[in-house]
């Protein structure tokens, strides 16, 4: 990938409070909120990485922006901590939702269940219902990611995409 292409890619950080407890979101892509965009430019997929230990959304900036421009831009992709992973800056605003359902504090959020409901929770509350997920999990993250598939049938989770084989881990594709 060209290194200049990488720069000129937006990634919007964001701070909320989702379960009772900082989260850091990182958005790459011109979409940050996507309840409120009613615009004919508004996806209808979006690609969603949760991080695997420690956790670090930042550590996953090249690679998002990898991933969204693969996509041609079309798509945003999100990427989000565990929760009590990142810490906002003392000048940075922590959003708060005021009509989260989802605000109640999650028993044991630390715990990797906790983790699983956390970004439930997210996905619940900032992600409409309407749209296609892709879920991209790292290390423990693909296991958080395997849980919302078992718990949340109700996300409209990309299946093709979820359970397709990329050319890159097929045989062939190695020397």
């Amino acid at each position: 990938m060209d290194s200049e292409i990488k720069e000129e890619i937006p990634v919007h950080e964001e701070f909320i409070l989702c379960c009772g407890v900082e989260t850091q979101v990182l958005k790459c892509g011109p979409w940050t909120d996507l309840f409120n965009d009613q615009s004919a430019n508004r996806p209808k997929l979006l690609i969603f990485v949760i991080t695997g230990n420690p956790g670090f959304s930042a550590a996953y900036v090249p690679f998002v922006k990898a991933l969204y421009s693969s996509v041609n831009k079309h798509f945003p992709v999100w990427v989000i901590s565990h929760a009590g992973h990142a810490l906002a800056p003392k000048d940075k605003k922590i959003l708060t939702t005021s009509d989260d359902p989802n605000a109640q504090e999650v028993k044991d959020i630390y715990g990797l269940c906790g983790q699983v409901e956390h970004k439930l929770a997210f996905l619940r509350t900032h992600v409409p219902k309407e749209m296609k997920l892709v879920l991209i999990g790292h290390s423990i993250g693909c296991y958080i990611s395997l849980q919302i598939l078992k718990l949340a049938p109700e996300l409209p989770i990309s299946p093709e995409l979820t359970t397709a084989s990329p050319p890159l881990f097929a045989e062939e594709a190695w020397p």
